[in-house]
């Protein structure tokens, strides 16, 4: 069986809804543990990372414990990076066993063609602020600069209160037409590529929608808590968790 998770955004929120969601995913892994070929984590599964060459944010020891047993136990464990935890360096590959990817990624499973993507940085041709904003948090010459002149404790600081500035902005109620962009985006792709399922996060909205193309999007696990699961058949299914 084949996973998919996104926006957990460990570390978020109060410290009851912040242990209440990582008992809830650490409850998934538990759950998962015995039919688990692969895991995907599609993005912004901790609300703010960033590594300095030596310090990573404190916390988070349970899941990554979990996902470093997973991965022991021949779990193949796949993190596409989100807006909230681009800046990865080697240390969740080196420590859990995790492959990292920035961009979005194409893989065959179970004969079946998958475009996984976060879902930001996309689509957004239109929105100049947005675009530069990326190229600014994606530059790695800025990180390095960043990471020799801010001290750990203050950039983090920072970190959390941008992440969370950024999260709030989703708003507590979404609506179906927060996924246009996204949608369009798959029907202008699909015209050169032959993909049999699109999946994405990063807009806090669960959907499972069977057009011209099946495209599947997993809502935040704060409000509306949701994973993939894709067999060996090739069935895809959303799946939406009591927290």
């Amino acid at each position: 069986m084949h996973y998919f998770v996104s926006d957990i955004h460990l570390g978020s929120g109060n410290s009851t809804d912040s242990r209440r969601v990582e008992r809830t995913f650490l409850d998934f892994l538990k759950q998962i543990e015995n039919d688990a070929e692969t895991l995907f984590l599609v993005g912004d599964i901790f609300d703010f990372w960033f590594e300095y060459g030596e310090v990573v944010p404190k916390g988070f020891t349970r899941i990554l414990g979990r996902l470093a047993e997973l991965s022991d136990r021949g779990v193949r464990i796949t993190m596409i990076t989100g807006n909230h935890d681009m800046w990865v360096g080697d240390y969740l590959e080196k420590e859990c066993g995790i492959t990292l990817y920035t961009k979005p990624q194409t893989f065959t499973l179970a004969d079946k063609t998958l475009f996984v993507a976060h879902g930001d940085n996309m689509n957004i041709k239109g929105q100049p602020v947005l675009r530069l904003m990326n190229a600014m948090f994606r530059s790695k010459g800025l990180r390095k600069v960043a990471s020799w002149l801010i001290h750990p404790d203050l950039f983090l600081r920072f970190g959390k209160w941008w992440s969370s500035k950024s999260r709030k902005s989703h708003g507590n109620v979404q609506s179906p037409q927060v996924l246009n962009h996204l949608i369009e985006y798959a029907a202008k792709y699909s015209k050169g590529h032959d993909v049999d399922y699109f999946i994405f996060g990063h807009l806090h909205y669960a959907a499972d929608i069977v057009g011209a193309q099946r495209i599947l999007f997993m809502g935040d696990w704060y409000s509306q808590p949701s994973y993939l699961s894709l067999d060996n058949s090739g069935k895809i299914e959303l799946v939406y968790i009591e927290s």
